[in-house]
């Protein structure tokens, strides 16, 4: 197993396969879009595909195929189908904004993709507009419809954003009620590509639980699984859940249990570190594998204690300058 210098073992591995998008979210990048990686910037699936295979070798379990927008990148299902081919991998989950994905589903289904993750901040297509850019809400609801048909397991993942979507918190977590579906509202964070400045935050997790208690006073807090970066809960009577996630205020760094591959192919051990440790330019120096676990093991062996520490050892300039894009999101 991959453990950490803190004794956390490392089990799951974001993988951020372009950092393009069809949205053009004001939380995660300005409107005109990022500086685009050229072709040869990113990571080939043949690289990913090595350093996966490596990965799962050594001990990573589960792989969320996370963008930019995953489906944004050409011959996305042939990256997926060889994937779900490495041995030892236990699951494979995705993230998406659900802008091109429902075609996919079928096929996601047949692969054993049990789990997707979809971005949706709020009910109202006239507030979708404000806050992606884009006319794209019927195109997600589709993709939210389908999913559900298909009987995969859906998350919906809204960041809550102060003077944005306020008044959707209680109709997204409506939606619980006769779905079955875990709706997870998320601490707004500081990775915004500059797009606006970042003034700290005003809905934490602890204010969002009480503005849905509100309205449901009888939320009850139920047992979160092994690893979660979310505080989970329950509606009686409702069939979905409702997990709140502490992103910004990184309360569960202690047991965190992922690594993050970048588009360009940097490994970050931490959302919140600056540089990671650059993969691509050792895969095309000709490193050998076994050269490269030791590498990763090293990296792993010398990870931040936590999201506070790692954005105070940053040698980056400010994160408010970066986007979750080409982070991975």
């Amino acid at each position: 197993m991959l453990t950490d210098n803190h004794g956390r073992k490392i089990t799951y591995l974001r993988l951020a396969v372009t950092d393009r998008c069809n949205l053009r979210c004001f939380y995660c990048m300005p409107e005109e879009g990022i500086n685009w990686l050229g072709r040869a910037e990113l990571l080939s699936y043949e690289e990913m595909l090595r350093v996966c295979s490596l990965l799962v070798s050594m001990g990573i379990e589960k792989i969320r195929i996370t963008g930019g927008e995953p489906f944004v990148r050409k011959d996305m299902m042939a990256l997926l189908n060889a994937l779900a081919g490495i041995d030892g991998l236990k699951e494979i989950s995705m993230t998406t904004n659900g802008v091109l994905t429902a075609p996919y589903i079928p096929e996601l289904k047949s692969l054993g993709i049990k789990s997707v993750n979809l971005s949706l901040d709020t009910l109202d297509a006239g507030r979708f507009f404000s806050i992606t850019r884009r006319d794209e809400f019927a195109a997600v609801m589709h993709t939210l419809d389908e999913l559900l048909k298909h009987d995969m397991e859906v998350k919906i993942n809204a960041v809550v954003m102060d003077g944005r979507n306020i008044e959707d918190i209680v109709p997204l977590a409506n939606l619980t009620k006769n779905l079955p579906i875990g709706m997870r509202f998320i601490e707004e964070m500081p990775f915004n590509g500059d797009s606006h400045i970042y003034k700290g935050l005003a809905w934490d997790h602890l204010r969002i639980l009480e503005h849905i208690r509100e309205s449901y006073p009888e939320i009850h807090k139920v047992k979160d699984a092994p690893y979660s970066t979310s505080y989970n809960y329950h509606i009686p009577g409702h069939q979905g859940s409702i997990g709140i996630i502490a992103a910004y205020s990184r309360t569960f760094c202690g047991t965190c249990n992922r690594i993050r591959l970048t588009p360009e192919g940097e490994l970050k051990t931490c959302l919140y570190e600056g540089d990671g440790l650059n993969v691509k330019n050792l895969l095309r120096r000709g490193i050998g594998d076994a050269e490269l676990q030791q590498v990763l093991t090293n990296v792993i062996g010398h990870r931040a204690k936590d999201g506070w520490e790692a954005e105070a050892e940053r040698k980056a300039s400010d994160p408010a300058h970066e986007s979750m894009a080409s982070i991975g999101g």
